[in-house]
């Protein structure tokens, strides 16, 4: 499975796969400045190495869509079916924009939006996970601070459609992962003095990657004449910010007034370590004893005590 991810790769027939490396190769023969991306990249290692991350996703395990087949073809980090796959432990992306090219139409905001998936999956890979086998088969029992049963059970349950705010520990730790990288996104578009382009989607996009939209941008509804993909790719931004990103943002404001930051990064080395007594512990003192499990734990789980 490991050796071979065509499996993934065959869900998108129309566009052509190259590992990442390979593929900055070529457009640096284009003649694009790829060093955004490479010292973005090199803030994030230093940056999780920090919060206990011993290693970052090699890059040779992303494979980067480009150069489709398919008409009006348009990728980015909320193109439909891609992102980090753990049991392959290999990252599916896409070029952002138009597709139908070897080499990305802007590519300083192509490089942008690769650097934002890039540095989030390295998260999904380095976040502590735990396997047990069932009939042969490798069943995942920890991902990050979440538990799951063999049965399927988790630990977290889902909220309920159209909640605000969040109890499930999946959004948490997918908003944890993406405040990071937008994180480091914004500090290198920063470095390297990006602008804001001025077309309405690109606007949005570069608003995404570097986590400045707005309630406002979120609420946008922009559709694009004659171009059914990007405006799917619109909403599925938006829909990824209502639902994960304000979320989140939702959450620290709730439990962490005031010390937003500080509980996230908490949140951060514990969805690496997989540990999180220590951030147990914090919230208890501000909020009361087993306000983790209180807070997150399905009723009728009878696991480990994840604050233990």
């Amino acid at each position: 499975m490991r050796a071979d991810a065509s499996s993934l790769t065959r869900k998108h027939p129309a566009h052509v796969f190259r590992p990442l490396p390979e593929l900055l190769s070529r457009w640096a023969a284009d003649g694009i400045d790829t060093t955004p991306f490479r010292t973005g990249a090199e803030i994030a290692g230093r940056r999780y190495a920090a919060y206990g991350l011993a290693r970052m996703l090699p890059l040779d395990r992303v494979l980067v869509g480009y150069d489709s087949s398919r008409a009006d073809a348009f990728g980015g980090f909320h193109h439909p079916g891609q992102g980090y796959r753990h049991l392959h432990m290999v990252a599916v992306i896409t070029m952002y924009g138009p597709m139908e090219r070897r080499s990305p139409e802007r590519p300083a905001l192509a490089l942008l939006d690769l650097l934002r998936a890039y540095a989030h999956d390295c998260l999904h890979y380095g976040s502590r996970r735990r396997y047990v086998e069932v009939a042969g088969v490798p069943v995942r029992t920890q991902y990050g601070i979440n538990y799951r049963r063999t049965s399927g059970q988790t630990y977290s349950a889902a909220d309920q459609h159209g909640s605000l705010h969040t109890r499930n520990l999946g959004i948490v730790m997918e908003g944890v992962c993406d405040k990071e990288a937008r994180s480091i996104t914004r500090q290198t578009a920063e470095r390297f003095d990006v602008a804001e382009p001025s077309d309405v989607l690109d606007a949005l996009v570069f608003r995404d990657v570097t986590g400045r939209l707005t309630e406002e941008d979120a609420r946008r509804v922009v559709a694009v004449p004659g171009n059914t993909e990007r405006t799917r790719y619109a909403a599925a931004l938006a829909d990824y910010e209502k639902g994960v990103n304000h979320r989140y943002a939702r959450f620290l404001a709730e439990f962490a007034p005031g010390e937003e930051e500080d509980c996230h990064k908490r949140l951060l080395a514990a969805v690496i370590s997989g540990d999180a007594a220590a951030l147990g512990t914090w919230l208890d003192e501000r909020h009361g004893p087993g306000t983790f499990t209180g807070l997150f734990r399905t009723p009728g789980y009878f696991g480990p005590d994840l604050t233990a």
